[in-house]
């Protein structure tokens, strides 16, 4: 089975490079304060996925989507709200929680999350969603987006079974190292590629603390923002 590249982009943005050579952004926030300049202005975009609407994680994708007019996997709020924003979204709805869509040849199926999802102006753009993202080769990768750990993370690891999770451990605004170690015991993983932390002081976890927590033969894979690890 071939390796798939995932590269951070700092904060909760990544780049996932596939086996059938699509280009992934997932929440693609390329403003972002630990961004490498680099990686800032993207060569080529098939697939932009999206897990809720906070600004952070839509980042520039109205921009990049006219430029480059990838398929936008959005939650239904959020990828109409991104169409009326002048995003060239199409004419399919986006899914709901539950639902898988196939994009550029990659299937994208929103789980749950337990966070908030809004414009900055207070619009409502559906409920917080993490992403399960299985390439052409079978890999799947569980992107959690924003959330707390929850007992139903369970769930996703029985019905999809990732083979890594990308989780949150910065804590304030998501779950800390802590939790994220119990959602390592929950999901079943044995890799973790760890982020939403350092962007700010506020958001304080780190991967070491993350391994203190991290369930006996789990793999943290602690990438610096630009660098690209395989999966």
């Amino acid at each position: 089975m071939p390796d798939v590249p995932v590269t951070w982009l700092g904060h909760g943005s990544f780049r996932v490079d596939s086996p059938g050579g699509k280009r992934v952004y997932l929440d693609p926030w390329l403003g972002n304060p630990k961004c490498p300049d680099s990686e800032k202005e993207p060569e080529r975009i098939d697939v932009i996925a999206i897990t809720h609407g906070h600004n952070d994680h839509v980042g520039e994708t109205v921009e990049l989507s006219k430029q480059f007019s990838p398929e936008i996997v959005a939650n239904v709020e959020l990828k109409g709200w991104l169409g009326e924003q002048g995003a060239p979204v199409g004419d399919v709805p986006g899914p709901n929680k539950g639902g898988t869509v196939e994009a550029a040849g990659v299937k994208f199926t929103l789980v749950n999350a337990f966070h908030s999802s809004g414009a900055a102006d207070l619009t409502y753009l559906g409920e917080a969603a993490g992403i399960v993202m299985e390439v052409e080769n079978g890999t799947r990768l569980y992107f959690a987006g924003d959330t707390c750990v929850f007992g139903d993370m369970e769930l996703i690891g029985r019905i999809y079974s990732p083979d890594v999770a990308i989780l949150p451990i910065g804590g304030h605004f998501t779950m800390d190292p802590r939790e994220a170690g119990v959602a390592l015991q929950l999901v079943g993983v044995t890799r973790c590629i760890p982020c939403h932390y350092g962007t700010f002081p506020l958001l304080a976890g780190t991967p070491d603390e993350l391994r203190q927590h991290a369930p006996s033969g789990v793999e943290i894979i602690e990438l610096q923002p630009g660098e690209t690890t395989t999966v």
